[in-house]
């Protein structure tokens, strides 16, 4: 079993400890070396029937299947996106406008994605559509009895995110997916987050749609798949030519295509599978981290059905981003927003609950691929020493 960081690191030592995966990751060395040929002698356009679209056609074929083998479905059931807001909008708009005819009643979730809220808005601004958004626990968690005490006639979609992009709850996809089946409702999942720390097989989670992006897994920014059951239709996207199924049109984007399909492959490669080195090195920061600074630190989300390299937690009496801004050697990330000098707790937070001081104080520490033992000693060592400078002045 593999207790440290793969070989290969990206960033020279200097660099600050990056506790940020969850924004993005870097780049796979491997991703780029399998990219690279199809940003020079491989340029042809796939739909090319000469010899020089061969080369381009069937690396997206192979790309299409390595991201069906990780997501455990069929090639032809993969259409490629330009990442993960794009695939939202595609999965929820392409849904929703193809299923006008039988209603226009859509649900999702208080702590959703903004890129899934803001496709949800534009459906009720523009063609009417009603929204429900569905309440969560105090540990981000929605209920499937919530879920069934709000599905209509007229509901044709639910969009609920299999793990929080801030605090890592894991949502009971495939429980909320037999609650909307059973009332005719297709079911809509965000898997960005998931994809390469927990299990993300559609056909376990039952789902109709499902999102995954790129830069989340050691790919470049821009580049993304989703999931569309066989047979869904959808309205398209982009207009234009029969790419991706009609449901995208334009000329492929080969090279990026080609590095996400990598970066797929390499989840599933033995050298690679995590078995359980980030949740030992997630564990151990929080640990360090309440030996230093006791009963202050306080876990926000779910204690154990959270992704595991999440970490999301306050320590009470600070500001988040200002104790961030102060351990520059620490590279990571808070829920809170600032608006002209004010800041605002974490929407997220906020809906779970959480009081306003305690969410202002939150830190989320997200740990990856090539985060180490030593990283996380020094991290919680450099955070602990800004939180004692603060408490002196």
């Amino acid at each position: 079993m593999r207790s440290e960081a793969p070989r290969g690191h990206p960033h020279p030592a200097p660099d600050p400890i990056y506790l940020d995966y969850n924004a993005t990751t870097p780049v796979d060395p491997r991703v780029i070396r399998a990219s690279l040929p199809y940003l020079g002698e491989y340029f042809g356009n796939p739909s090319s029937s000469h010899a020089y679209g061969s080369a381009p056609r069937d690396a997206i074929a192979a790309a299409r299947s390595s991201a069906a083998a990780v997501l455990q479905c069929t090639p032809r059931e993969i259409v490629f996106t330009g990442g993960g807001s794009d695939g939202d909008t595609l999965a929820i708009r392409g849904a929703a406008l193809a299923r006008r005819h039988r209603g226009r009643h859509i649900i999702t979730q208080q702590t959703e994605h903004p890129a899934v809220l803001a496709v949800y808005e534009s459906l009720r601004r523009l063609h009417g559509f009603r929204i429900t958004e569905l309440p969560v626990d105090r540990h981000g968690l929605v209920a499937p009895a919530a879920l069934a005490a709000e599905l209509a006639e007229d509901t044709v979609l639910v969009s609920i995110m299999h793990a929080n992009n801030e605090t890592g709850t894991i949502q009971p996809i495939a429980e909320l997916t037999a609650v909307a089946h059973e009332h005719g409702a297709l079911m809509h999942t965000d898997a960005s987050q998931s994809l390469g720390k927990i299990p993300c097989s559609v056909r376990g989670l039952g789902v109709d749609l499902a999102t995954v992006t790129g830069h989340k897994i050691h790919a470049p920014k821009g580049v993304g798949a989703l999931f569309v059951r066989e047979g869904l239709v959808l309205e398209p996207a982009v207009y234009g030519g029969g790419q991706e199924g009609g449901l995208r049109g334009g000329t492929e984007n080969v090279a990026s295509i080609v590095a996400l399909g990598e970066a797929c492959r390499l989840l599933t490669d033995p050298e690679l599978v995590d078995n359980g080195r980030l949740a030992r090195l997630r564990d151990l920061l929080q640990s360090r981290l309440t030996r230093h600074l006791g009963d202050r630190v306080r876990l926000n989300g779910h204690p154990t059905l959270r992704l595991p390299n999440t970490l999301n937690i306050s320590i009470e009496g600070t500001s988040g981003s200002e104790l961030l801004a102060s351990t520059p050697s620490v590279a990571a990330s808070t829920g809170s927003a600032c608006h002209e000098g004010d800041v605002t707790p974490s929407v997220v937070l906020s809906a779970m609950g959480v009081p306003k001081e305690q969410a202002l104080a939150a830190l989320r520490l997200t740990l990856g691929r090539w985060t180490t033992t030593d990283e996380v000693e020094q991290a919680a060592e450099a955070l602990a020493k800004s939180v004692s400078r603060a408490d002196c002045t």
